[in-house]
Order: structure tokens, then sequence, then C-alpha cells
């Protein structure tokens, strides 16, 4: 944890996310907090003794806060023994991306490039769709991340990874001439809108849990109804709902991953690939840089169980999006 030591004291402190909290009774009936404590250098348990609740000291799950306390020992393992606990304040003056982990740009910015896409399309009845959508989640969308676990589990991951897939989609249709640029940037910008609707998070940018409707459709269908709702509103043909539908409801590839169809166009199979690419790169990455260099990580489950090699030969050492 990244808490700051107190000159003339055994004390830290520093601000931090409650990633979980649970009121408890000791042996003796008296309450204490029982927390788990995250900034981006990790995670730690947490007790907060003799706990006296009141209106304003009752903290949840994802409250920004800043702490005081000492580091212990407890079976083996260090705890923090918090002695002081409040919400972070407007005149702190951080910036709560400093303290999660988040996209490697902000999500003002990441937005902004998408939004400049659209307006770039020639075909009318995607900009007017695709701008609809994205307009309906946008405050949200500045902070959500692209899951819960794996690939972009991070502040504003949505944003990034889609954004990753938009420049890879551009690129690719400056080679694949026939490639149909606005088709496929209009999948790839909203391929994964409806993990807005899949999941719970707060402006933390971390994701809690999935919804009743996230865990009985999944965001490909929910994605798809989304198009449609809006679309038939705008007066948008049939023909262009269909296909940008159906690379929603095909992107994961195969019945396997998840899609409800196999894709069936050149747009369709190539958003489908690009949306593994980038998922997998992200999440090598991630595990690869966890090591040192010459050495391997442990099975990574998500991907075939493979132990990945760290050659130490990467350009640099953290996922960066260019700006173009």
């Amino acid at each position: 944890m990244n808490f700051t030591p107190l000159t003339g004291s055994n004390s830290h402190e520093g601000f931090c996310l409650i990633k979980t909290v649970e009121k408890k009774l000791t042996a003796k009936g008296v309450p204490y907090l029982d927390l788990v404590l995250a900034d981006n250098s990790g995670e730690i348990s947490a007790k907060l003794w003799d706990y006296k609740e009141t209106p304003s000291n009752q903290f949840k799950v994802f409250d920004f806060v800043k702490v005081r306390g000492s580091y212990v020992p407890f079976n083996d393992v260090i705890q923090f023994r918090v002695e002081r606990i409040r919400p972070v304040m407007p005149e702190d003056d951080v910036a709560i991306e400093d303290y999660v982990p988040s996209a490697c740009l902000t999500g003002e910015i990441m937005l902004a490039e998408i939004e400049k896409v659209i307006d770039s399309f020639n075909d009318e009845e995607l900009k007017t769709l695709v701008r609809a959508v994205v307009s309906e989640y946008r405050e949200k969308l500045l902070y959500w991340p692209a899951a819960k676990n794996l690939h972009h589990a991070v502040r504003s991951g949505l944003l990034m990874h889609t954004l990753s897939i938009l420049r890879l989609a551009k690129c690719v249709c400056s080679i694949y001439r026939f490639v149909n640029y606005d088709l496929l940037c209009s999948g790839a910008i909203l391929h994964d809108i409806a993990k807005i609707e899949e999941m719970q998070a707060s402006v933390t940018g971390i994701a809690a849990e999935y919804t009743v409707k996230g865990n009985l459709l999944g965001h490909l269908v929910m994605g798809a109804m989304c198009v449609d709702r809006i679309g038939r509103e705008l007066g948008i043909s049939e023909e262009t709902l269909t296909l940008v539908e159906h690379m929603l409801i095909s992107h994961h590839g195969t019945p396997e991953f998840g899609a409800a169809k196999l894709p069936m166009f050149i747009e369709a199979e190539l958003l489908s690939q690009l949306d593994l690419m980038d998922a997998r790169l992200y999440e090598m990455h991630s595990a690869v840089e966890a090591v040192d260099e010459g050495a391997f990580t442990p099975r990574q489950w998500a991907l075939e169980n493979r132990n990945l090699y760290n050659h130490g030969k990467s350009v640099s050492g953290e996922v960066v999006l260019i700006e173009e």
C-alpha cells in the first residue's frame, strides 16, 4: 500500500478504496469493522476496532477514503489497524485515478477520439445510430471497466478496450480496402457497450458484481437489444440494424464463448478477431510484467493454462495508447 509513514510514530496514512467492509463483533460483543483496503499497488486486510457507528462514519464498498493507522502482524500476515478514517474531501486535492488501477489515458481523452471517428462516418445512418447509443451511456463510459476480472478490469477500461479495437480496425481498413470502414468501426465502438448494463460499478471504475439481466442475458444480447431499441426510435433501416446487431451477438466468435451466431460477414469476423486479439494481449502483458525478466508466469487459466515467458525485450513497461 502506498501509505506515507508519519514522522515520530509507527503510524502511516494515505488514500485508498474500501474494497470490502463488514461490521462484526468481538468475542466480548464489541463492534468492529473488518475491511479490505486497496490502491493501485495492491490491497491489505484492515480492522477498525471499537467501532461506534454514527451517521458520519458509515462506510460502504467503493468509498474513497483517507486512513491513518499502523501495520501489525496477525497469524503471520500483516494487517492494517485503522486509527482514523474519513471520506476523501475536495480540499484533499487528490484524483481517484492515482489510487485505483486505471486506463493509461483519461476517459475524456479516449471518448473524444472515439466521437471524432463517429463524426467522420460517411454512412449517415451509422453515424446517427452510433452517436445516439454512445450519448445514452456517455457519463458512465468515462469510468466504466471492461470486466470484473481479466482484461481491462480497470477504471475507464471499457473505453481503453474500445479505443484499442477502433484503432486496430482503422489500420485493417487501410490494408484491406474491401472492408466497410464505417460498419467495422461501428461494431468496434458498440460491441461492449452493454457491459454498462451487465455489471454494477461505481465512479471508482471497479466492478462489484453482475446484474440480474447481465447474468441472464449477457452484454452481447443486451447490446443488440439496445441498438434495436434506439435504432427503431430513430427510424434506422432494418438492414443497417440487422448488420450491427449481428456484429454484436457474434463478436465472441463461437457459442462456446457466448456468441449467439458465428460471424457471417467480413466486418463481423474482423471485429471478433480484433476483440480477441486486444483482450489476449492485455492479459498476456499483465501476466508477464508481474514476473522478473527470464522468468515464467504461473499458469494462466484464461490463456489455455500456459506459462508465459518474460523475455525482457519489451519496448516499454506498460500498455500505451499512442496518440495519432
